[in-house]
């Protein structure tokens, strides 16, 4: 079972969901600015691309080359969506003045609990025989393994993004042969109970959307959050850098790959077939890459989890953040049942793979496609206006909310850090 529709003979990929809600003083809570409309038709967008990819062929049968559904959503909207959580974290944690003190402390509680919630929901789905892998028990990782990189600056924020993409990957093909092997689509609470060493191995190196590797995304989404993505030369810079990064990384991959690294590959591997190995590069691993040498890390396809790999995804994610942030005003009508859907796409992400669970859509996929957006988007919209945020995201806010009052309780009202602990420079600084 693959993550997304399996092309020819593999790619495990898959595209997922989440958005974290709006906590204590978040920008979502203080009204709709032009900024956060961006990022929600950007979040809605990646629902779009995700459910295309879920539903609609990813490959021609007769020559089984990709098709232009792949090419543009496979491996890329997940790659958006868990951008986009980093952004939401930043919101949620002071925006671009990071909370202190007891504030700090409330902010990172309300994070476990997030991830608590999330990660449950995952792990119920994985009762469920479902046709792709989901991403909300790895959501419940990447939260928690987030909560160090709340307080850094900027500049820290890119550089761990830099080393996750650039170390994990390595770290990642280095322990394949050493940790269990790929046997879970979908964990379940039952799996987690009786083979913890196996599904934590899954989560953090071995599954589709591997944590370490993928905080690349998340700490570069809350260096985004943290910046004034309001200012016109931001979002331009953004699209720009996004626009950049990607070609450059889809070029320095293909470049490799000519001049050296698809032969020292496909000596390395001698039982794989020219057709075999081409399929890897354009669709990605089934469901991990081959250990017989670390040139595998030069392939750039969907969720390969490659150095180019994730930084491909990155400039993705980027440029369209960036696009949706410069649209002008006047398209905010068009875009309101796309940024609708990216209100509440932790509640629509789920109802995706109940739906999609029935696996009915296979004899008419362009009909449940579109059936599926139309009906996300008369939902999210009706629901926005009369009942504001989603089911599942409201659960999420007011859980947040509770824990970050409970611990602000406990320490008076968090306005401002401890005078001595401040002053030494000790955790509470920014």
């Amino acid at each position: 079972m693959s993550a997304e529709r399996t092309p020819p003979s593999g790619a495990a990929a898959a595209t997922g969901v989440l958005t974290g809600g709006p906590g204590p003083g978040a920008p979502e809570a203080r009204g709709r600015s032009r900024r956060l409309t961006g990022v929600d038709a950007a979040r809605g967008f990646a629902l779009f691309g995700m459910v295309a990819v879920h539903t609609l062929p990813l490959y021609s049968e007769e020559t089984g080359d990709p098709t232009l559904t792949w090419t543009l959503f496979a491996g890329h909207s997940s790659a958006l969506f868990a951008t986009l959580a980093g952004v939401s974290l930043a919101f949620t944690t002071g925006g671009r003045t990071p909370h202190t003190g007891r504030r700090r402390t409330a902010s990172r509680w309300a994070q476990v609990g997030r991830a608590a919630i999330i990660g449950l929901v995952g792990f119920l789905l994985g009762f469920l025989v479902l046709p792709w892998d989901n991403i909300l028990v790895y959501y419940g990782i990447f939260f928690l393994l987030a909560i160090p990189f709340l307080g850094l600056r900027i500049r820290y924020l890119l550089l761990s993004a830099g080393l996750f993409a650039l170390f994990s990957p390595l770290l990642m093909q280095l322990s394949l042969d050493h940790l269990p092997a790929h046997v879970y689509d979908n964990p379940s609470l039952l799996d987690l109970v009786q083979d913890p060493g196996g599904v934590v191995a899954h989560l953090f190196l071995t599954g589709s959307y591997p944590a370490l590797p993928w905080m690349t995304f998340v700490c570069t989404g809350i260096a985004l959050g943290r910046m004034d993505l309001g200012n016109r030369r931001v979002q331009a810079a953004l699209a720009a850098v996004g626009a950049a990064l990607a070609a450059v990384t889809w070029a320095g991959s293909a470049l490799a790959l000519r001049l050296g690294g698809y032969d020292a590959i496909a000596g390395a591997t001698p039982w794989m077939t020219e057709s075999q190995i081409d399929e890897v590069i354009v669709f990605g691993a089934d469901p991990e890459l081959p250990t017989t040498t670390l040139w595998w890390l030069l392939v750039p396809g969907a969720h390969s989890n490659t150095p180019f790999s994730l930084l491909l995804s990155l400039g993705v994610a980027l440029l369209t953040l960036g696009v949706f942030l410069l649209l002008p005003r006047t398209v905010d009508r068009v875009l309101t049942p796309l940024t609708a859907m990216g209100t509440m796409t932790f509640t629509l992400y789920v109802s995706h793979l109940l739906v999609m669970w029935l696996e009915l859509f296979w004899d008419a996929p362009y009909l449940w496609f579109w059936g599926q957006i139309l009906a996300f988007a008369v939902v999210a919209v009706l629901w926005q206006r009369r009942l504001g945020q989603g089911p599942l995201e409201k659960v999420v806010t007011r859980s947040t909310r509770a824990i970050s009052r409970c611990v602000l309780a406990r320490g008076g009202d968090g306005a401002r850090p401890p005078a001595s602990r401040s002053a030494t420079g000790g955790p509470d600084r920014p």
